[in-house]
C-alpha cells in the first residue's frame, strides 16, 4: 500500500464486523476532547482499532497520542500493528520501559543491580554520568550528544524495533538506549507505555518532561480497562512487612545501628515496630488478615517509647535522613542505593499520613505478616484521567460499563458495548451441574473433589486438543497436582506457576503451543488468563475450575462495604462482576480470528447465576465436547 499525505483511512486490514464504527467512536471522541469506555470482545482488533482511531486524530496535532498497557506482551502487539499501520502512512511507535539494568552495560556489572527499582537505578545512573576525578564518566551516556535523532527515527519507521530490540541497536552503536529513548519520545507519533508511567506521580512527572507536552495535550488510550480499578488501588496500598523489619535491622547493624533521635538507635525502633506488628497479629488476625484501628501504629509507639505525636514526627524524619545519607554513600560507591532504614522512615511517615476515609488499616498474616493500608477508593490516583485531553478505556470484559466509569471517575464518558464478530457456533460453553468449588463441599465431600477430577481427567483424555485447565487458586491447583491428576491424564502439564519471571512463563506456553495435545495448568485472573493470544490450535479447549470468587478475608468485606455504599449492591460487585470478567478472559482465550473453534467446560453448578458468562447446563462435559470436535 502507498503512504498517504492526509490523517484518514488508516486501517491496515479489511475491516470486519463492527471495527470500521468502533475507529470511528475513538477518532470522534479523541477529536472531541472527552472519554469513551468501551466493551469488544476478545480477538476483535481492539489494538488496532484504537491505534488507528487515536491516530487518525492526533496526527498532524499537538495532541499526543499515549497507549498505556499492563505487560510487555501488550507492547509488543501496539508495536506490531504500527508497523502494520505504516504500510499505510509511516508512523514512529516509540515503546518505553522501565529502567533496567539490562539495557546497561556498566550496571549489569553487578548482580545485586538486578533487583534495584527503577528509583535505585535512576540514582544509581545518575553516578555513572559523574566524571569522579577517576576516570571518564559513561560513555554511553556521553555519547547521546552524538546521536542522529532522524537517522534513529528513520530506523524505528523501517524496523519498528521491540524495546528489546531497540536496545541492541542502541548499545551497538554505544549509546544509551535509555536515554535516547527520553531524547525520541518528542518526535513519536504515539508513544507505548506501562500504566505506572501516568498513574504513578513522580514517573509521570519525568515522562511529561520527555515527551514535551503537558498532560492536557495527551490523548490516552487504557488497554485491558477491566484491571484498572484495582491497579490504582495498589498503587495507593501501603504495606510494610516482617520482612522489611528484620532488612532494616540487618542494615543498622552494619551501620552500627546509628542513633536518629534523643538516644535512640534504629533498631530500638524496629524492636518497638515488631511488637506492635505482632500484638496486632495477636489481638485482630483472623484467618488472612483483620482490621485494625487506623491509629494503631502511632499509638503503639507513643506508649512504648514514651513520645508525643510531634516528637514521632521528628523520629520518622531523622530515619528517612539517615537511611539517605546510606543510600547516598552507597551510591557515591556506585552500588545500588537501597536503603532499608530509609523505606521504614517512609513507611511511618506516609502511615501517619493515611487516612481513614478512603483507606482501610489491616494486619495480615501468612509466612511474612504484614501492616497495609489498603486503598479502597481509585478515583483520587485516576485524576490524570480527568486531566488529559481525552481517553479511551478498553476491554473485552468491561460490562457493567456505567459502574466502571463511575468507579474511576470519568464524567460523562460515551459508553458503547461491540458484539464479538465471530460465528456463534464456533464457541460453546456448557457447565457442569453436579460440581461446584464452594468451600463447604470441595473441601468437606470426597465425592464433589472426586468428580472434580474425573471430570478433568475425562476431558482432557478424550479429545486429545491442546487444552488449558484454569483453577480459581494456585492453592487448588497444587492440590490437583499432589494428588497426582498428571498420572491419571497421562500427560505432564505444563504448568504457570507461582514466582514464575516472565521469561519463565513464556518458555512454559511456548513448551505448550508446540505439543500437540498438551494441557496448561494456568489461574484464573492470572498472566495467561489475560493477555495472551493462543490463536488456532494452540488451545481449543478450555477447562474451567469453579468459580474464582474472592476469599472472604476483612479486606474483601471492606471493599465490599465500599461497593455497598457506592452502588448499592456490594456482593456482585465486589465478588461476582470479578469472577465473571477473569472466566470471560480465560475463556477468550480460545476465539482469536473467525476460524478459531474452541470449547469451554465450567465446573461449577453456581454458573446458573452467572448471565453474562452465556453458558448451558450438562451432566456430561465430556460428551459435549467430543460432539463439538466432531462434528
Amino acid at each position: 500500500m502507498t503512504s498517504r499525505t492526509d490523517t484518514t483511512g488508516l486501517f491496515p486490514y479489511e475491516y470486519r464486523g463492527c471495527q470500521k464504527e468502533m475507529v470511528e467512536l475513538v477518532r470522534d471522541t479523541v477529536k472531541g476532547g472527552t472519554a469513551a469506555v468501551i466493551e469488544s470482545g476478545t480477538g476483535t482488533g481492539k489494538t488496532v482499532v484504537s491505534m488507528t482511531g487515536i491516530l487518525e486524530a492526533t496526527l498532524g496535532t499537538d495532541n499526543k497520542a499515549i497507549y498505556l498497557t499492563r505487560t510487555k506482551s501488550q507492547q509488543k502487539q501496539i508495536i506490531h500493528e504500527a508497523k502494520a499501520i505504516s504500510k499505510v502512512r509511516p508512523i514512529v511507535c516509540i515503546g518505553v520501559q522501565g529502567r533496567s539494568v539490562h539495557s546497561c552495560p556498566m550496571m549489569s556489572k553487578d548482580p545485586e543491580n538486578a533487583t534495584g527499582t527503577s528509583d535505585e537505578l535512576s540514582r544509581l545512573c545518575s553516578e555513572y554520568k559523574k566524571d569522579d576525578g577517576t576516570g571518564r564518566p559513561c560513555r554511553y551516556y556521553e555519547n547521546i550528544g552524538k546521536i542522529d535523532v532522524q537517522e534513529m527515527l528513520e530506523y524505528i519507521k523501517r524496523e519498528h524495533p521491540e524495546p528489546e530490540r531497540f536496545a541492541d541497536h542502541c548499545l551497538k552503536k554505544e549509546v544509551c538506549p535509555y536515554e535516547t529513548v527520553k531524547h525520541l519520545i518528542k518526535h513519536a507519533d504515539i508513544v507505548a507505555a506501562p500504566y505506572s508511567f501516568i498513574f504513578m506521580p513522580h514517573i509521570r512527572e519525568r515522562f511529561l518532561e520527555w515527551a514535551g507536552s503537558p498532560i492536557s495535550d495527551m490523548s490516552i488510550i487504557v488497554d485491558e480497562a477491566h484491571n484498572l480499578p484495582d491497579y490504582l488501588r495498589e498503587v495507593m496500598t501501603l504495606e510494610y512487612s516482617m520482612k522489611a523489619i528484620s532488612l532494616a535491622e540487618k542494615e543498622a547493624a552494619e551501620w552500627n545501628d546509628p542513633e536518629i533521635h534523643s538516644g535512640l538507635s534504629v533498631t530500638d525502633v524496629t524492636s518497638v515496630l515488631r511488637e506492635c506488628l505482632e500484638e496486632a497479629l495477636s489481638q485482630y488476625l483472623t484467618g488472612d488478615d483483620g482490621m485494625i484501628p487506623s491509629t494503631f501504629i502511632q499509638d503503639e509507639l507513643m506508649d512504648r517509647l514514651g513520645m508525643s505525636s510531634r516528637s514521632l514526627s521528628i523520629l520518622y524524619k531523622g530515619i528517612v535522613d539517615r537511611g539517605e545519607m546510606i543510600a547516598d554513600i552507597k551510591k557515591a560507591r556506585k552500588k545500588l542505593p537501597r536503603s532499608y532504614i530509609r523505606s521504614l522512615g517512609i513507611f511511618l511517615t506516609e502511615w501517619n499520613m493515611s487516612d481513614d476515609e478512603t483507606n482501610i488499616f489491616l494486619v495480615a498474616g501468612g509466612e511474612n505478616p504484614k501492616f497495609q493500608a489498603y486503598c479502597l477508593d481509585p478515583r483520587a490516583a485516576a485524576e490524570p484521567l480527568r486531566l488529559c485531553r481525552s481517553s479511551v478505556h478498553m476491554s473485552g470484559t468491561l460490562a457493567p460499563l456505567a459502574d466502571y466509569t463511575e468507579e474511576i471517575g470519568i464524567p460523562d464518558a460515551a459508553e458503547r458495548i461491540f458484539p464479538s464478530p465471530f460465528p456463534p457456533e464456533n464457541l460453546r460453553i456448557v457447565y457442569a451441574e453436579d460440581v461446584s468449588t464452594k468451600y463447604d463441599e470441595f473441601n468437606n465431600i470426597p465425592e464433589i473433589y472426586q468428580r472434580m477430577k474425573h471430570h478433568i481427567v475425562s476431558l482432557v483424555r478424550s479429545v486429545g486438543k491442546n487444552t488449558a485447565v484454569f483453577f480459581p487458586s494456585y492453592a487448588v491447583m497444587e492440590r490437583f497436582l499432589a494428588d497426582g491428576i498428571a498420572k491419571e491424564m497421562g500427560k505432564n502439564p505444563f504448568i504457570e506457576r507461582r514466582g514464575m519471571t516472565q521469561l519463565e512463563l513464556m518458555e512454559e506456553v511456548s513448551l505448550f503451543r508446540l505439543s500437540e495435545g498438551s494441557v496448561l495448568f494456568a489461574v484464573t485472573g492470572g498472566r495467561i488468563s489475560e493477555g495472551l493470544d493462543f490463536p488456532d490450535k494452540d488451545m481449543e479447549m478450555a477447562v474451567i475450575v469453579g468459580i474464582p470468587y474472592p476469599k472472604p478475608t476483612a479486606k474483601h468485606e471492606a471493599l465490599r462495604r465500599y461497593y455497598d455504599m457506592r452502588f448499592g449492591n456490594g456482593w456482585e460487585h465486589s465478588s461476582k462482576i470479578p469472577a465473571m470478567r477473569k472466566m470471560r478472559q480465560a475463556i477468550g482465550r480460545l476465539i482469536r480470528s473467525d476460524t478459531d473453534r474452541g470449547f469451554a467446560a465450567i465446573l461449577d453448578r453456581r454458573t446458573f447465576n452467572l448471565e453474562d458468562i452465556r453458558a448451558e447446563p450438562t451432566d456430561d462435559p465430556c460428551r459435549n465436547a467430543a460432539e463439538f470436535f466432531g462434528k
